[in-house]
């Protein structure tokens, strides 16, 4: 099946059309690209029907070939969405109404939903949410210890996010490894702008770092992560608002704060230059990874792999080293010459006598939206 895959950020839209009957992922990429917007004009009509409208004109350069399904990445699916679905104005409903638990993603989510079904009205189009995959962790991990009046008034759990991605690494990890993804005990690292770690057993979700938003965990680009909260009512009490506290823990902080960039490509130079604001940054995102991923390979009982993926995890091989050199104790090691090579596909890193393998695994979110979209479809009788 043929499917427009539509990805929409807070300054973007990225788009693949995906074929996947392809014998290889590589052959199934029949186009992709990014349209880039203002993030104030994200969900703004006029932007999507222009967007659009780019969109159609690059698949038109293909000829005869043509879209047959829409899948969309939605980030949160609250605890009602477990699974992908097909589009129906229920889920538009169901989608929107989880705007409060996702402000930046689930509104333009909907916006594109609905300008894509005017675009391409003959088109069934499936949602396949970011925390789906996160379902499957048991109340023990989820729940936050506060009132249960407050529990039960507000969805207040561990959502976690990043599913799609660490679903996707999973899988292909697992064939690497020759194991069935039923099997598979690992911990998966999703590093980018935005970073999480998940404790996976036999092949579900049982942790993660990312809470009920993606703020709480590891330190990222501009996120915070784990901080006492009593940081924010420190923050209140000197006269910032409720709208001031989110945007200085979500926009301005994590290594932006720390070392005055986000790019961890730029925190990489400096820190090889000897600068100490890089270097504290560099540390500190690799100790709070490592200390996860630590805890979580007890947690799934001796992984069979941990997997690094997302643009860090897969580009930085000073990242990767740091987080590993804090690992011994757990038997690991990065093989200096595995690690700094420039391959292609899934490699491993670690050293020989690593107790267990350290693998970079490229995301492919868009892959997994195409196969689950075709999957699902697949199961679903056509109309007419």
């Amino acid at each position: 099946m043929r499917v427009l895959v539509l990805n929409p950020g807070s300054s973007s839209l990225k788009f693949h059309l995906r074929d996947t009957t392809a014998a290889t992922p590589a052959q199934g990429i029949l186009a992709s690209g990014q349209v880039n917007w203002p993030p104030e004009e994200r969900s703004a009509p006029y932007r999507l029907r222009a967007a659009f409208e780019e969109i159609n004109d690059t698949i038109k350069n293909l000829g005869s070939v043509h879209p047959e399904a829409i899948g969309h990445r939605v980030v949160h699916g609250g605890q009602r969405f477990s699974t992908p679905v097909r589009v129906t104005a229920d889920v538009i409903a169901a989608i929107s109404g989880l705007s409060a638990l996702a402000p930046l993603h689930n509104p333009a989510s909907v916006a594109c939903i609905d300008a894509a079904g005017k675009r391409w009205p003959g088109l069934p189009q499936v949602a396949v949410f970011d925390t789906a995959f996160h379902r499957s962790i048991p109340d023990f991990a989820a729940r936050y210890a506060i009132p249960e009046d407050a529990y039960r008034a507000h969805p207040v759990r561990r959502y976690g996010f990043h599913g799609i991605s660490v679903e996707m690494a999973c899988r292909d990890a697992a064939s690497f490894l020759g194991m069935p993804i039923s099997s598979v005990n690992a911990v998966v690292a999703h590093i980018g702008n935005g970073a999480s770690v998940t404790a996976v057993s036999g092949g579900r979700s049982v942790d993660t770092s990312m809470g009920m938003t993606p703020l709480e965990g590891l330190i990222m680009g501009t996120r915070s992560g784990d901080l006492d909260p009593s940081i924010v009512l420190l923050l209140q009490h000197g006269g910032a608002t409720a709208g001031e506290v989110d945007d200085i823990l979500n926009h301005r902080s994590g290594l932006l704060a720390l070392a005055g960039t986000a790019d961890m490509r730029e925190i990489g130079t400096a820190a090889l230059h000897g600068e100490a604001s890089a270097i504290l940054a560099l540390d500190m995102a690799a100790y709070r990874l490592a200390k996860y991923i630590a805890a979580y390979s007890m947690v799934v009982d001796r992984p069979d792999a941990l997997v690094f993926t997302g643009g860090v995890g897969e580009n930085s091989q000073l990242f990767r080293a740091k987080v590993v050199s804090w690992l011994g104790p757990l038997g690991l090691g990065v093989d200096e010459d595995l690690n700094s090579a420039t391959l292609e596909g899934i490699r491993k890193i670690s050293t020989m006598d690593s107790v267990f393998p350290v693998l970079v695994v490229p995301s492919d979110e868009e892959r997994a939206i195409a196969e689950s979209t075709a999957a699902l479809l697949a199961t679903i009788p056509k109309e007419g």
